[in-house]
This record gives C-alpha cells, structure tokens and sequence, in this order.
C-alpha cells in the first residue's frame, strides 16, 4: 500500500511537471497548490519580480492595510531557463518567501489572476516583498 502511494505520487508530479513544461534540474522544489488563492504577478523583462497572493479578491484598501496578503519573490535560479510556468488553466511560479529559506513551486489558478496594473503598483509600493 504505501509503495503505491509513493509511485503514485511521483506519477503525478511527473504529470504535473508536464503540464507546465518543467523540468527539474539540479535542485528539487516542492510543490505548493495555492489555487484557492486570488493572485498577482509583478515579473520584470529580466525574469525577477514578485508575486502577490491572498484569499480574497484584492481591493486598494485591502493593500494598503496588509490584510491577509502574502508575497515572495520570484525564485531566480541559474539551473532553470524560466522562473514562471504558464499554462492554459494554471500557472506554476518559483517563489522565495523569505521565510525559512523556503523556496516553492507555487501553482495558481488563472481565473483568480489579477491582472489590474494600477493594484499591482499599490502592492509593490505597499508590500514589496
């Protein structure tokens, strides 16, 4: 039984991994589904940026007050030839979140993106992580 598991999971990471054109290369990140999440993207034309995630719709006043957002910063590792994995119903981000020496790959859903310039600019200015 926990072999099973175990080859089960791997299935399904490997699964996962295709999805978004991943490959791994000489360090392991783990997985982080953060699909439940409302999520932004602040990504620079060098690849570097951060990320913004919170459990509800973003609002300026939910920016400027801090509540219940979170941030990191895009993971830029030499080994890989991209940081942000997009695909058609999700995207797969490498983040740092600064706590821990934590690094993720996060994965979010693209209908909960925020796409607003003029918010993104308020999280940078307010929480730039």
């Amino acid at each position: 039984m926990a072999f099973d598991l175990l080859t089960n999971y791997f299935d399904l990471q490997a699964q996962i991994f295709a999805y978004f054109g991943y490959e791994e290369d000489w360090g392991a990140i783990p997985l982080d589904d953060n699909t439940k999440y409302y999520w932004m993207l602040d990504q620079k034309s060098d690849g570097t940026g951060d990320v913004f995630w919170a459990p509800e719709p973003f609002s300026a006043n939910q920016i400027e007050l801090g509540e219940y957002i979170y941030g990191g910063t895009i993971y830029t590792q030499r080994f890989l030839p991209k940081w942000v994995y997009s695909g058609l119903d999700y995207t797969m981000i490498c983040v740092d979140s600064h706590t821990d020496q934590n690094k993720f790959l996060m994965v979010f859903a693209n209908d909960k993106r925020c796409e607003d310039a003029t918010l993104i600019a308020l999280a940078q200015a307010c929480w730039n992580t």
